[in-house]
């Protein structure tokens, strides 16, 4: 059976509807509770928000549901969710909670659980979970908020954790002489990239820094690096760095403009670990939406690229499957195993900094043999998800454009484990060939999915007797 509350990325919607409602989420708290005596009688949550304006009042509805199965909360505040994860891991906390809708507008907000271990729950612990959030909510138990203060020692450790990684725990300054443009997208970043950065001795002018509750991903953030373009240049900028809203994720821009997306990233580290000695086996996990470029590039390097769904948490699981030290999607999520169970955007661009420094050489020139095949991604929003294999019109033009690319191209149509959206990915050697599918399969994905909704309705008209 699929699951009712929980997607690709925890629970999402918006902020005071289902099943982002008061009682939803206190009956998530009670929940997770249960799920967390299992697991030690002197339990622990760690609950960290992002700056929507809904964050406070859903962390006291979690801390409410955990509280009243006697279960004890530390309360982080504003954070970003890699930190989240981090600080779960590496300290006595069952597990943590990250309240966030990454780069979804400001009325959405999610629930994000990590394990003890630092990772998110897997699908059969998810499964369990909403069987009791289910059977809670049928009560019609009053809603207990708890009011939360916040330990600022937490996004300091964080914060610490990050700065030894990028010295090597030697106290010096590795960025010093760097001029970098940072977006925080007014979201969990804001307070602490820039601190981060200065501290490693880079000139750092920071954007998109003063959340008001409602700005977080406003025009601003990883979604939107191309309005960054003019500011780095005019800045004279070694780079240009894209947070999103919770900060696992990154974007960035290159001295000329030249995106530099997750695909890149992935790239440009595993060269340089595996100089450093730190790919291990030399495998490289991507997702379906990883540009073939990427692939044939890897290939080249002699290292393996297997692909997983979308979501860095299937990422992170085919790398534990595989032993591999580095994955991510293309979208900015990178996961860097030996410091990390999640993408983390500053820890990404800590990375990719360094890889500069080692080389000698600009984000330009690291890039310079990947070629970008046209990739077209277009988004048609449904009303309602129908399994792929009962869309026969659109299989057949599916089956249809894969013939006509061959070994050239890929297609890839799935639905969005977050919105009511259904994507459309192809990907080919030729732009036109690429737009032709794209635009066909889209249509037909449209016309079947509005037949089918208009078959159910007839189906389920009244019949007038007269």
């Amino acid at each position: 059976m699929g699951k009712q509350l929980f997607g690709t990325d925890g629970i999402r919607g918006e902020a005071g509807h289902y099943p982002l409602d008061p009682r939803t989420v206190y009956c998530f708290g009670q929940a997770l509770g249960d799920w967390a005596r299992e697991h030690g009688p002197d339990a622990e949550v760690l609950i960290g928000i992002d700056t929507r304006e809904s964050g406070p009042w859903i962390a006291e509805c979690v801390a409410g549901g955990l509280s009243s199965r006697g279960v004890r909360v530390r309360f982080a505040g504003l954070i970003t969710t890699p930190g989240v994860a981090y600080l779960t891991r590496v300290r006595n906390f069952v597990a943590g909670v990250m309240i966030s809708a990454s780069h979804n507008p400001f009325a959405d907000n999610g629930l994000k659980v990590f394990d003890h271990s630092g990772l998110k729950l897997p699908d059969d612990q998810e499964h369990w979970l909403e069987e009791d959030i289910l059977a809670l909510a049928a009560h019609d138990e009053p809603v207990t908020r708890r009011a939360l203060d916040v330990d600022p020692s937490l996004d300091a450790e964080y914060l610490n954790f990050l700065l030894r990684i990028a010295t090597g725990r030697r106290p010096h300054t590795p960025l010093a002489g760097r001029k970098l443009l940072i977006d925080c997208a007014n979201g969990a970043s804001s307070p602490l990239a820039p601190e981060l950065f200065r501290k490693l001795g880079a000139e750092v002018v920071a954007v998109a820094t003063e959340p008001d509750g409602r700005n977080i991903n406003a025009g601003v953030g990883a979604l939107y690096v191309e309005r960054l373009r003019d500011q780095a240049l005019g800045l004279g900028a070694d780079a240009a760095i894209a947070f999103d809203g919770d900060a696992d994720r990154v974007m960035i821009l290159s001295s000329t403009g030249k995106l530099i997306d997750g695909d890149h990233m992935l790239l440009i580290c595993a060269r340089q670990l595996r100089l450093g000695g730190h790919l291990g086996n030399g495998t490289v996990v991507a997702t379906v939406m990883s540009n073939l470029g990427l692939e044939r590039a890897l290939q080249r390097d002699g290292f393996h690229m297997p692909r997983t769904p979308v979501g860095d948490k299937y990422v992170l699981e085919e790398m534990i499957r595989r032993d591999a030290l580095l994955g991510g999607e293309q979208s900015g999520h990178v996961i860097f195993r030996e410091f990390a169970t999640t993408g983390d955007g500053m820890l990404t661009a800590l990375q990719v900094l360094a890889a500069m420094q080692h080389a000698g050489k600009s984000l330009d020139e690291l890039t310079a043999d990947f070629r970008v095949y046209p990739q077209v991604l277009v988004n048609v929003k449904v009303r309602a998800k129908r399994p792929l294999h009962e869309l026969l019109n659109v299989q057949a033009e599916i089956a249809a454009a894969e013939a006509d690319f061959g070994d050239r191209g890929r297609v890839l149509v799935r639905f969005s484990g977050t919105e009511l959206l259904a994507r459309v990915m192809v990907e080919g050697e030729n732009q036109q060939q690429v737009e032709l599918w794209a635009a066909r399969i889209a249509e037909t994905l449209r016309d079947e999915l509005a037949n089918l909704a208009a078959q159910v309705a007839a189906s389920e008209a009244p019949v007038s007797v007269s």
